[in-house]
């Protein structure tokens, strides 16, 4: 065998302490995620959409966002108009060879996104260049825009209405906060989604 049990149990014990640990500190840091939660709420209410968007584990995690909205996530309710921008191969590898991968996602928020809608983009990194691209593409079309990040947000953060930020340099431990995040994020907007607005 390549490794003990000793040894893989070091890792499992090193990431489970590192995760547990980065999810105790952003924990006192949540208002942002509060923010992010009600913006969409708000959009899903006046009938807008929600376009998430991200690159690698980030579009698993948009996809992951917008099948908890349009299916459920706790609890039966109506269906929400979410919409993960990194689904469509077609579109995708359209825009990536006509245009440059740098667009895949501002053309789609062209096409798809309306004022008052809200464009969520995540970068572990906060330096994706086609998701900056692509919140300011959205902040000129009047959209509101919602940013997931770690490490220090680089220019993503800079670019947002509403920054969430896993302050912490491990892509892994960043996501497996994020994931937290955004199931926080469904929960209150599912809990309130049909509720009379207050």
């Amino acid at each position: 065998m390549a490794g003990t049990n000793a040894e893989w149990l070091t890792v499992a014990d090193r990431a489970m302490a590192g995760t547990i640990a980065l999810h105790e500190r952003v924990r006192g840091q949540i208002g942002t995620t509060l923010a992010a939660a009600a913006a969409m709420l708000d959009a899903l209410r006046g009938g807008r959409k929600v376009l998430v968007f991200g690159n690698g584990g980030s579009a698993s995690d948009a996809q992951h966002f917008a099948a908890e909205l349009v299916g459920r996530f706790m609890r039966e309710r109506a269906a929400m108009a979410a919409l993960a921008l990194t689904t469509d191969t077609s579109i995708l590898t359209a825009i990536g060879n006509d245009y440059s991968f740098r667009q895949v996602f501002v053309r789609q928020i062209e096409a798809f996104g309306r004022p008052g809608d809200v464009a969520f983009g995540i970068s572990t990194s906060g330096e994706s260049p086609n998701v900056i691209d692509a919140i300011r593409a959205a902040r000129a079309r009047g959209l509101r825009t919602i940013v997931m990040t770690g490490r220090d947000g680089g220019a993503l953060g800079r670019e947002a209405e509403i920054h969430v930020n896993v302050p912490d340099q491990n892509t892994a431990r960043v996501q497996e906060v994020h994931r937290t995040l955004m199931h926080v994020m469904c929960e209150i907007i599912e809990m309130e989604a049909e509720s009379p607005k207050p």
